[in-house]
């Protein structure tokens, strides 16, 4: 990996990726960014939902307090999911990825 990359995050089914991100280190203390990816064709529902669970159960992203995601623009899914696991969030489009920008809840100890 890439010295800037902490983590590789996937969900699969089947032995087969059907999504995957990047969880990277910024240059603002405080914050990670994440570059989340799904597979294109038919995939199993919630898929973008359990790859956005799996970067917030990331260690790196943990000890975060924001956290800078893009994310394909149509996939309305995984912002869901950042809107119920996050604080405050902000959405918006760049060509064909959205970037969404997540106030980190801490876990509860």
């Amino acid at each position: 990996m890439p010295p800037a990359v902490l983590s590789v995050v996937r969900v699969q089914a089947d032995g087969r990726v059907l999504a995957e991100a990047e969880i990277r280190r910024t240059e603002v203390p405080g914050v990670v960014a994440s570059a989340m990816h799904v597979e294109s064709g038919h995939l199993p529902l919630g898929t973008g939902a359990r790859l956005v669970d799996a970067v917030l159960a990331d260690p790196a992203v943990g000890r975060a307090e924001r956290l800078v995601a893009t994310m394909p623009l149509n996939d309305t899914e995984m912002l869901d999911r950042v809107r119920q696991r996050s604080g405050e969030v902000a959405a918006r489009a760049a060509g064909a990825t959205k970037i969404v920008e997540a106030q980190l809840v801490p876990a509860p100890r």
